[in-house]
């Protein structure tokens, strides 16, 4: 049986006469190729970097820099909306490293994993987590929206967002936060005294000193349960990874992941970016930066802790507080909406590691007081004598201001990327925000996109709206002494931005 060769046309023009010759597609021009592998959905383009050498090395070609590819889908049917955005992100030429994935909560989770996982590859890392909303831009209309449930007018609490990356230089993978035991069900949180959390660190060290050679990877994307210890596992976070290493996440409604058959064992999860020494000649370099938008100013004077009383069953601190100075009072609906700012100093280690002494911000919002006592009442535990607070109060106009910073911040960094040596540029850009920060609180819809798509339009940029946000990086200058002298890595009130950009 003969098989004919798939061919194209060559043109030859002799005078007024042209002649159409058969050439087989193995002759076409490296360029002429590129473009062609160029169009291809992700699909297509893997079948087509197998055909040869020469082909998977246009595909290296046309693959040679970071990217993102996100959409969201409001469909009331989840079939559909995977449907959708799986067929939108995967519409262009990508090699997914990693897969994320918000859901509404009136979306099965369980179905939701197996109908995203089973459109990737299995060996993608997928994150799927249960949001307070979404953002991205619509799988459709291409509108970008900020989506936070509660808003949605129906009632429909449904929506999922879905953003899959790929980065040429570095490797990737998932590393689950384990639990010792199972807490006691008395408990509303995780202690941290069952979170694994030195394994947890040994683990993510060993992966990066295996990859890069070093002990700190370039960038941790964490996913959370809102009920776990998170200030507990950040401190030790900060106190063990590089001030380079740049750390980012959210704490929320419970997630899955496919770094251990043993789901529910993990209390987070994370994602774990580490520059590959053997990556590929003629890569460039991939770089993570962590800008924050606050929403809480502080109010008052400095107190210092006198006595403690911790609620174990009902993770609760009550606490008194001394200051120097005349006495300050609040009315109850005043602290009702308030927070403290504790300033901890503790002592960490990993191991036998040297113990050092690590100063941090830990944020607990205060509760109504059903003892009418003199106590004040704060969420969570872990606050000691001698520790020192601030209230701090939600504050709009902070909050438009900071995003004000993070915009003149991006703008700047925008003009940086052109003025050196090197040409960077950006790729993508990721949103961690709080439910807290809707319309009616800064004013205006899609307020904390604003500072990224005014500075790069046309560039991917997703994200997840959260109860909580961890961020560790780069801070605006519109922060407060306590800020800038204890650094806080969990967040109220707050969006925390990462900018993924590359330089070849």
């Amino acid at each position: 049986m003969r098989v004919r060769r798939m061919t194209t046309r060559r043109l030859y023009r002799f005078d007024n006469l042209q002649m159409a010759l058969p050439t087989t597609i193995d002759h076409l021009a490296i360029d002429d190729l590129q473009n062609i592998v160029a169009r291809l959905p992700a699909l297509s383009f893997a079948f087509a970097s197998c055909v040869s050498h020469s082909w998977n090395h246009v595909c290296g070609r046309v693959l040679c820099r970071p990217k993102l590819s996100s959409a969201c889908s409001y469909k009331s049917s989840l079939q559909v909306a995977v449907e959708e955005v799986t067929s939108k992100v995967l519409s262009e030429p990508i090699r997914p490293q990693f897969a994320i994935a918000s859901i509404g909560p009136l979306f099965d989770m369980d179905e939701a994993f197996q109908l995203i996982t089973g459109k990737l590859s299995s060996k993608v890392p997928v994150i799927i987590n249960r949001s307070y909303g979404i953002i991205g831009r619509d799988a459709i209309s291409n509108e970008h929206k900020e989506t936070a449930w509660e808003d949605n007018e129906d009632g429909a609490r449904i929506g999922i967002m879905l953003t899959v990356g790929f980065v040429p230089d570095l490797k990737v993978k998932l590393i689950p936060l384990l639990k010792q035991t199972e807490a006691p069900r008395t408990h509303v949180v995780i202690p941290s005294q069952t979170l694994m959390i030195d394994q947890f660190i040994t683990d993510i060290r060993e992966f990066s000193t295996s990859i890069s050679g070093y002990q700190s990877p370039a960038a941790v994307m964490i996913f959370s349960v809102i009920y776990a210890d998170m200030g507990a596992v950040m401190g030790k976070m900060d106190y063990a990874m590089s001030p380079k290493t740049v750390i980012v996440g959210e704490c929320g409604n419970g997630f899955k992941h496919t770094a251990t058959k043993e789901l529910a064992t993990a209390a987070a999860v994370a994602l774990v970016f580490v520059v590959d020494r053997n990556k590929p000649p003629g890569i460039g370099e991939t770089r993570f930066h962590a800008v924050l938008s606050s929403g809480l100013s502080p109010v008052g004077a400095t107190y210092e802790v006198d006595c403690v009383r911790e609620n174990h069953f009902e993770c609760t601190t009550h606490l008194t507080g001394i200051r120097e100075g005349p006495f300050e009072t609040f009315k109850v609906d005043e602290l009702a909406t308030r927070f403290i700012g504790v300033t901890k100093r503790r002592t960490c280690f990993i191991g036998q590691e040297e113990a050092k002494r690590m100063t941090s911000l830990s944020f607990h919002e205060v509760l109504e007081n059903e003892e009418n006592d003199e106590l004040l009442v704060v969420d969570d535990l872990d606050i000691r004598t001698g520790d020192t607070y601030r209230f701090y109060h939600p504050d709009s106009s902070i909050a438009r201001s900071t995003v004000d910073g993070v915009s003149n911040f991006l703008r700047s960094f925008k003009q940086r990327c052109t003025d050196g040596n090197e040409t960077w540029e950006v790729c993508g850009g990721l949103i961690f925000t709080s439910c807290s920060r809707d319309v009616p609180f800064l004013g205006q819809s899609n307020a904390d996109s604003s500072a990224f798509l005014e500075n790069f339009p046309g560039v991917t940029f997703c994200g997840t709206i959260c109860l909580e946000q961890i961020g560790r990086g780069y801070l605006i200058p519109q922060e407060s002494q306590e800020q800038k002298s204890a650094r806080a890595c969990v967040h109220r009130y707050n969006a925390i931005y990462l900018i993924v950009s590359y330089a070849a």
